[in-house]
């Protein structure tokens, strides 16, 4: 372990080259970037390959790729720096001195309210921790676990679930957002057809309301999703109801109507739009840092304590 560890700590800048060349698609490119010659780069990479023992990028006409061997070696660098960080944390805390960094791929239902007050909550005893936290769809988030570019991952209904290790699920209904006046609002539930029968805003189609939405209204007759608008924002289309007299559907996690009184939600009948399962994950076997983990154990605990 030790000799693992001496010889990553000496190839440090090594791995900073190869990543760059990844990034770049090229080591011209990758040269400009890192402000070296091509020439010291390229000879940089094959010194590092003749003591590693094997090529590790594919030579194409227009730049390399990495071959199977560099994609081994890519997802080490990746797994070493994530358990050094983990080192680093630990021995903070040995200290007294509570550091590190939490890095969250989301879905955006999360951004406007549930994660600002849980990362408020969290840094409120822990100030020293940091955080990044970005907006992704389901497949990008479960990318970005499998390169450690996210420690955590919030998200609804990820499309592969081979690297994806659920933490925790949770069912959400989806609501329908609309003025308060609207001839819907006095219901309790509301059914899909009813809605639809309006004109509404609605999420684009790689989303997974639209999804739900699209999948719910195949199963009944002489209705469909047909909206006015669409958009890849929730916030734009829950704040288009203020403007113009439209139906709008989002999970209720990304709903605080406090903040908008002359707006309601109403759920959607659930025998007629399945809910929405939010999944929070991480790496399928990825040991998290300490503060990603803590973070972790209070997210499952807000979770479970909405309603």
């Amino acid at each position: 372990m030790h000799h693992l560890l001496g010889e990553d700590m000496r190839h440090l800048k090594d791995f900073e080259f190869i990543e760059g060349v990844i990034r770049a698609g090229s080591i011209r490119k990758a040269s400009e970037d890192m402000n070296i010659t091509a020439s010291a780069l390229n000879r940089r990479i094959n010194r590092f390959e003749d003591e590693f023992g094997y090529e590790i990028f594919e030579r194409l006409p227009r730049g390399v790729r990495l071959n199977p061997a560099g994609e081994l070696l890519l997802h080490h660098i990746r797994s070493q720096r994530s358990d050094f960080a983990r080192l680093k944390s630990q021995v903070s805390d040995l200290s007294g001195v509570r550091r590190g960094h939490v890095s969250i791929a989301c879905s955006q239902a999360l951004l406007p309210y549930f994660l600002p007050r849980q990362i408020a909550r969290y840094r409120s005893g822990h100030s020293g921790v940091t955080f990044s936290v970005n907006a992704r769809d389901r497949v990008a988030a479960e990318r970005e676990l499998s390169e450690f570019a996210s420690d955590i991952a919030l998200v609804f209904e990820p499309l592969t679930m081979v690297d994806f290790e659920v933490v925790h699920a949770m069912a959400q209904p989806i609501h329908a957002v609309m003025r308060a006046e609207h001839p819907l609002a006095d219901q309790p539930e509301i059914r899909l057809r009813d809605a639809l029968r309006f004109p509404h805003v609605a999420p684009s189609e790689k989303l997974a309301v639209r999804v739900l939405l699209e999948t719910a209204a195949r199963r009944l007759t002489s209705v469909e999703v047909a909206p006015m608008i669409e958009s890849e924002s929730f916030d734009f289309m829950r704040h288009y109801g203020a403007w113009e007299d439209m139906i709008s559907f989002q999970f209720p996690v990304g709903l605080d109507m406090d903040h908008q009184p002359n707006l309601v939600s109403r759920p959607l009948a659930v025998r007629d739009v399945a809910p929405g399962n939010l999944l929070l994950g991480q790496l399928r076997g990825r040991t998290l840092p300490v503060a990603s983990a803590r973070f972790m154990r209070d997210l499952v605990s807000a979770l479970r304590a909405l309603p």
